[in-house]
């Protein structure tokens, strides 16, 4: 999305139509129009992006911008592995560019704090009859996700919490013990903030909608570099969005989240009191 606003905006500032450009290129009008409007997806490629990006008068600072966006998505570990599909590769690959990601999940733990076999017991929930090596490498690409967690400069993590996540029990109860005891510690990392949207709040800013992802990353010297791009979580694929009113509408609702959910200090206590009543459950049971 990026790359295809970047050469968009090229074009446009230079005056130049999509057939004008191709003819300068030396690509058809058709190629233009793919990496335009981000239909390539996965398929980008430099020598492409660099004739079309040159011919609409690119600086060399531009050229450079696009020219690393197409490269971090052919080397993405995410690109040659099995268990990635192809909805999910974008996701990666903006993911690899962050600055930031805000996360508003209101059902299931977000992939980014899974724990091994908490990830284990969604596939083999969601994943029926699926071969048990199919589904130990969907693990795999889960688990490989998360260093974008421990790279330097940090991503930083801001994850708002629907109280049902804590409270759904995925796996079971020593499954649920690990995974809490897992955002706890995860929540007082530097840079990932939790906050817990508990059941008392009632009706809160993203009324009936479901899991959605704000990855943006602010570059005031280069604007091809800049980026804001929305990830909406569906059923068995996703929805990208980077309209300035889509994202605008998001950035917002996820403010309103962050003011009806608990304090980040607070909602360790919740995560706390979560983990306790499992324990003391399990105690029991036993």
């Amino acid at each position: 999305m990026q790359i295809a606003r970047g050469l968009k905006a090229l074009r446009a500032r230079a005056g130049l139509t999509q057939s004008e450009a191709a003819k300068r290129a030396g690509v058809s009008v058709g190629t233009v129009n793919r990496y335009e409007t981000w239909q390539d997806r996965a398929k980008l490629r430099i020598p492409t992006v660099r004739a079309i990006a040159d011919t609409c008068g690119a600086t060399p600072q531009e050229l450079d911008t696009l020219v690393k966006l197409v490269r971090n998505q052919e080397n993405g570990w995410w690109m040659d592995h099995p268990a990635v599909p192809e909805v999910m590769d974008p996701l990666m690959s903006f993911e690899d560019v962050a600055e930031y990601e805000h996360v508003f999940a209101n059902a299931l733990v977000p992939g980014l704090l899974q724990t091994p076999r908490y990830a284990l017991a969604l596939h083999e929930a969601q994943d029926v009859r699926t071969e048990a090596d199919v589904i130990a490498s969907k693990v795999d690409a889960r688990l490989k996700r998360q260093a974008i967690l421990d790279r330097s400069p940090a991503l930083h993590l801001w994850v708002v919490l629907d109280e049902a996540v804590l409270r759904r029990r995925v796996g079971g109860i020593d499954v649920m013990v690990e995974q809490i005891n897992h955002l706890h510690a995860m929540a007082q990392r530097p840079n990932i903030d939790i906050q817990v949207l508990q059941f008392a709040v009632g009706a809160h800013a993203a009324g009936s909608g479901g899991h959605f992802l704000i990855l943006g990353r602010d570059d005031e010297g280069d604007p091809h570099g800049s980026m804001n791009v929305i990830y909406l979580e569906l059923h068995r694929r996703g929805l990208y969005l980077d309209a300035p009113a889509d994202v605008q509408n998001y950035k917002l609702m996820f403010d309103y989240l962050r003011s009806q959910a608990a304090d980040t200090s607070v909602s360790l206590e919740i995560l706390a009191d979560v983990r306790q009543e499992l324990t003391d459950e399990r105690g029991t049971d036993r």
